[in-house]
């Protein structure tokens, strides 16, 4: 006889998740979402093909975990994106979920009550109302490509994709970049390798199929075109930075010998600032000069940002928690990011 335990032994439950039709018929992509994530895309792609002489930066909290702070730091910039807006192409990092090397809050869908509640089917829904809400300002949004499921939920409200460190080597995440409708951005290995990333790029670009859901939920092989938009994102590794002209150069040479374009997006974050948020604007300015004299392979950054800077942890009271700061890794103010980018606009619009 055949006994119950020999699978799912270790599962303790199983519970219902609507489907991503039935999510998207609560919350459905309004005509100014629409608008604001096909420009955003259209935006994007006509920098990467050097049809706009933008450059585009990504720039927002580490994570998203308080809605309503969260919408504050979009209208904050929306307003600067108009004052910027003949040099840069403003993305706001929307990032919901959080890989983790071993334990800790793993973002706003898994655990959106921050109470190890783990609510995920709230916590998607949550998600997708809050992109609503930002794409409503006309701000498009960038994420991360975590979950393979998630992005069928939400995918039509991201103009942006990045592919982490730690996944870019994963044959699940370059498959279902070769799907996604958004320029990807793929970060080089934590070791500092662009070697994975460019990998990644060609892979992703070419029709894969594999084992995914579709809008109703049900399991389905996706077979996909291939995405001709991937890119390299260098965030420093090895306990080194990368984005010096040296590093750069290094970079193209390689994109070079695999037939590849040459954009680059620098992370001003990570081992690039040596976790130390502050150092960030010293990053996009070295990057910033670069481009000043010259350099056309430069795109794009990446920043991390909130309305308040530095880091907190999650305390035990949820009232306690400092508004607009975050709770991942750590962000340089606003008023900071202000400075930053008005500074990085005055020197790009006497770029050659």
């Amino acid at each position: 006889m055949i006994t119950p335990d020999i699978e799912n032994i270790n599962i303790t439950s199983m519970a219902p998740m609507p489907s991503p039709q039935d999510l998207h018929n609560k919350l459905p992509l309004t005509e100014k979402a629409f608008d604001t994530v096909m420009k955003g895309r259209a935006d994007l792609r006509n920098i990467l093909d050097r049809k706009d002489k933008r450059i585009f930066v990504v720039v927002g909290p580490c994570s998203i975990h308080d809605p309503v702070a969260g919408l504050d730091y979009a209208r904050r910039l929306k307003a600067l994106q108009e004052e910027v807006r003949d040099t840069m192409l403003l993305v706001m990092r929307v990032y919901f979920e959080k890989p983790r090397t071993t334990t800790g809050w793993k973002g706003y869908i898994n655990d959106p009550f921050m109470d190890d509640s783990f609510q995920v089917d709230a916590g998607m829904e949550k998600a997708r109302q809050f992109l609503l809400d930002v794409c409503e300002l006309g701000l498009p949004t960038a994420t991360e490509a975590l979950d393979p499921i998630s992005p069928q939920y939400l995918g039509d409200l991201i103009a942006w994709t990045a592919i982490g460190a730690r996944t870019t080597e994963s044959q699940t995440h370059r498959e279902m970049s070769s799907g996604l409708s958004t320029p990807v951005g793929f970060k080089n290995g934590t070791d500092g390798d662009i070697g994975i990333a460019i990998n990644a790029i060609l892979s992703s670009a070419h029709p894969h199929s594999f084992l995914g859901i579709d809008t109703n939920g049900n399991a389905a092989i996706i077979r996909t075109r291939g995405n001709a938009y991937g890119h390299v994102v260098l965030r420093g590794g090895g306990d080194r930075p990368n984005y010096d002209s040296v590093s750069i150069k290094i970079a193209e040479l390689a994109l070079a010998k695999q037939g590849l374009p040459p954009n680059l997006v620098v992370d001003c974050s990570h081992a690039n600032s040596y976790k130390k948020p502050e150092l960030q604007p010293l990053v996009m300015q070295d990057v910033i000069q670069q481009i000043k004299h010259g350099n056309r392979s430069l795109v794009g950054v990446m920043i991390e940002s909130n309305i308040v800077g530095g880091r907190q942890e999650i305390p035990r009271d949820l009232s306690q928690l400092i508004y607009g700061c975050s709770v991942t890794d750590g962000c340089i103010g606003w008023e900071d990011t202000v400075e930053m980018l008005r500074a990085a606009h005055a020197d790009l619009l006497h770029r050659p």
